[in-house]
């Protein structure tokens, strides 16, 4: 496919037209909650449930310290946040139980609160999720997900384990509201899922890198996973949308520098609101990001609160700068490569 054709083609998945009725016009202002102003609010596929376009990631806050977890968690809440990711795994359990000590319990209608599962059998799949639940100190959780499914092969023994089942008898006792699964390694993980359920599609939602650079490489989940959501009326969690700071010449993690880049996109070729606008743009429902500073998350809450629909134009200008680097494998450590 020559540039320009592909330059179109990807730009096709803009959130305008590509489902007509269910994207158009997606995103809308809410009015202000007993917690304060609340960030403009999207739909989840389907679902009907709608939510906030930001979504604050779990795993880097819990390698954040106690102090600053409480600030970011607050800060997330005053914002107009509503969406928080977590997962059975991240920091031995202590994100989730920080959310169970900051988030206000009384208000736990207003918080759309995901967890996920590593488990590859039905019997662990459940004791995670009661686990989960006593660490967030919540009834139930709106979004349950299979997490990092690795591979095609990863995809069929979570299933002949039994997890998809264990799933929606969670589903079915009130416990989780909806289903979803996630993967970073290649598209092919995701797609085994969508296949493995294309039958009986039980799935209301996929988490998934999604960024400028995934959507000029290969494989790309961009171009081989969303049209395929996007057709089922799945809700779309983008995560990754800075390549966990892959894009910055430096990366810190807990105030210790763990990543160079040789090329660095942010601020060489892009900035930061120009790359997380074009993810905005795209037919998804939230964009999930990881802080483990309160400064970084208010910068996220005031792009979003900045954010206008890119049009095909400006998609193309964006994606023309970063074009050439599409072929480099500095910026997707998470992605496994052919």
């Amino acid at each position: 496919m020559d540039r320009r054709s592909f330059l179109k083609t990807l730009l096709a998945l803009g959130a305008s037209g590509m489902v007509p009725g269910l994207l158009k016009n997606q995103t809308e202002k809410p009015p202000a909650d007993p917690l304060g102003p609340v960030l403009p609010l999207r739909p989840l596929g389907t679902t009907g449930a709608r939510v906030t376009m930001l979504g604050l990631g779990g795993a880097h806050l819990g390698r954040a310290t106690e102090k600053e977890a409480e600030k970011i968690i607050r800060g997330a809440l005053e914002g107009g946040i509503r969406f928080f990711d977590n997962a059975y795994v991240y920091a031995g359990g202590r994100a989730e139980e920080r959310y169970g000590k900051y988030l206000p319990g009384r208000h736990r209608e207003r918080l759309f609160l995901m967890t996920k599962t590593t488990a590859t059998d039905a019997s662990t799949a459940l004791r995670q999720l009661e686990s989960s639940l006593r660490r967030l100190r919540t009834d139930y959780v709106d979004l349950w997900q299979v997490h990092a499914v690795g591979s095609s092969r990863d995809a069929r023994n979570r299933h002949r384990g039994g997890v998809f089942e264990a799933m929606l008898r969670a589903r079915d006792a009130g416990k989780v509201r909806f289903i979803g699964f996630t993967g970073h390694r290649t598209p092919e993980a995701l797609l085994a899922i969508l296949q493995l359920t294309e039958k009986t599609p039980i799935f209301q939602a996929c988490q998934l890198p999604v960024n400028v650079i995934d959507a000029v490489s290969s494989p790309s989940f961009i171009r081989q996973v969303l049209p395929v959501l996007i057709q089922r009326g799945m809700g779309i969690l983008a995560m990754k949308t800075l390549a966990e700071g892959r894009f910055f010449k430096e990366t810190y993690q807990s105030g210790t520098l763990r990543w160079t880049t040789r090329r660095p996109i942010i601020p060489n070729r892009l900035s930061v609101k120009e790359a997380l606008d074009f993810v905005w743009s795209l037919p998804i429902s939230v964009l999930i990001t990881g802080a483990e500073i309160q400064q970084h998350l208010q910068e996220k809450i005031a792009l979003a609160h900045a954010f206008h629909d890119l049009q095909e134009e400006e998609k193309e200008r964006i994606l023309k700068k970063i074009l050439e680097l599409s072929t480099s494998r500095e910026y997707e450590h998470y992605k496994k490569h052919p």
